[in-house]
């Protein structure tokens, strides 16, 4: 069997978590478009996800998506110019920024949470309730060792 062959019918790990995240990700901001948000673009999740509704620092926001600074200082930029946040004074540390959801961000977040409930609500239903909590027990645990490589390489 050629390695594409293989590849196809059975997939590593790398090329299942893409399809996953490609697949939640096109429903997402295909009926977040339908919900009023046809402006959000896949990237704009770095930031979003991580979004405390109080705010996040853009260096927490970074830290927590684990993409660059500047990448996500670019994605905040789009995000304020869309309407979706903005940035205030940080009331802990008056050098720091602060980055805030605006009502249209909020709209937004609570839209995609109730998105991304239902999604994982068809999963679990689809394979069990006991099934689908015991295979993201499992893919969190992936994950956590996965992020620990990073670590043992720095270390």
């Amino acid at each position: 069997m050629r390695r594409s062959e293989r590849k196809q019918s059975d997939p590593d790990l790398g090329v299942l978590t893409a399809r996953l995240m490609f697949a939640v990700q096109e429903e997402l901001f295909a009926t977040m478009a339908d919900q009023g948000h046809p402006d959000l673009r896949p990237q704009h999740g770095a930031v979003m996800a991580y979004l405390d509704a109080e705010g996040s620092r853009a260096t927490d926001l970074a830290r927590r998506s684990g993409q660059h600074k500047q990448v996500v200082g670019k994605l905040l930029d789009e995000l304020e110019a869309l309407g979706y946040v903005e940035r205030r004074p940080d009331p802990a540390d008056r050098r720091a920024k602060l980055v805030v959801p605006t009502e249209r961000g909020l709209d937004m977040m609570t839209r995609s949470d109730a998105v991304l409930a239902a999604i994982e609500e068809r999963h679990a239903r689809a394979v069990g309730a006991g099934n689908y909590a015991a295979f993201k027990d499992a893919f969190r645990e992936i994950v956590r060792r996965q992020r620990a490589w990073r670590d043992m390489m720095e270390g």
